[in-house]
């Protein structure tokens, strides 16, 4: 469409946008950190959120690999002229990562954190990610400057530690860049949103042809319309506000530039 060159959202080109036969590279690359990395997933409620709030606007900015997921942030990359690519929601992309890291030999090079929700969800939901695999838990509701210090406390010389947060956005982004700062070894950060409590069933998936047709946030209203009323009935016309106020000021944006070089 015309229009999708005039728009530029860096949050939006922030995005690394993979076809489905990209993913397994990703998952390599992701498995063999050289420095502190952090992952990430953008959908259409932390989208308003770095709209609403500069500070997680910051901290979505620096995270290393910063995937796409839902059909909201579908529809910002086409508006950004972007080939949004495959879907990566976290709940299905953090399992396989975590599996892809584990694997054979690699699996005694890592020491394995779960940082979110509440007990028991906090060990159930490790103890399914992990598969059984020896780590370290902690909830989601300490002061930010304790999750550095519980992976100080506990982290071996020569481990990488391998970090699931699932403390919601933007708390979750805010303490891994915090982690990104100051751990001087490489290190896998994952902010997983409620990745803890789908791994421990808490809260059910949305059948698979919600998913399929990109609808899963619907499935999740149903379930829990108190919760959920603010982010999804609220969130979706806000969602759509942003997106058209982002795309005209990029215009105008675009048009004063052009007319400044016509007189230089």
């Amino acid at each position: 469409m015309k229009t999708s060159k005039l728009l530029y959202d860096p949050v939006i080109h922030k995005l690394k946008l993979l076809e489905e036969h990209d993913v397994t590279p990703l998952l390599e690359e992701l498995s063999t950190p050289k420095k502190p990395t952090i992952v990430g997933f953008l959908n259409q409620h932390g989208y308003n959120l770095i709209q609403q709030d500069k500070r997680a606007r910051r901290h979505f900015l620096q995270i290393n690999h910063l995937l796409r997921d839902g059909i909201g942030i579908k529809l910002a990359c086409q508006l950004n002229g972007l080939a949004p690519g495959a879907n990566l929601n976290g709940t299905d992309f953090i399992p396989a990562l975590i599996e892809h890291a584990l694997q054979d030999e690699r699996s005694d090079q890592y020491q394995l954190f779960a940082m979110g929700t509440c007990e028991p969800w906090t060990e159930e939901g490790a103890n399914a990610l992990f598969n059984g695999r020896e780590y370290h838990a902690i909830d989601g509701f300490q002061q930010v400057e304790r999750y550095l210090e519980f992976v100080q406390e506990h982290l071996q010389p020569g481990k990488i530690p391998l970090i699931v947060m699932g403390m919601g956005m933007p708390r979750q982004e805010e303490v891994a860049v915090i982690l990104q700062r100051q751990l001087n070894c490489p290190a896998l950060m994952i902010c997983g949103g409620a990745i803890l409590d789908f791994a421990a069933q808490r809260f059910n998936r949305a059948p698979e042809v919600f998913r399929k047709v990109g609808m899963e946030w619907a499935y999740r209203l149903l379930m829990e319309p108190r919760r959920l009323f603010a982010r999804y009935v609220i969130g979706i016309p806000q969602f759509f506000y942003y997106i058209v106020r982002n795309g005209r000021d990029s215009k105008v944006a675009v048009s004063e530039q052009g007319a400044y070089d016509r007189k230089s």
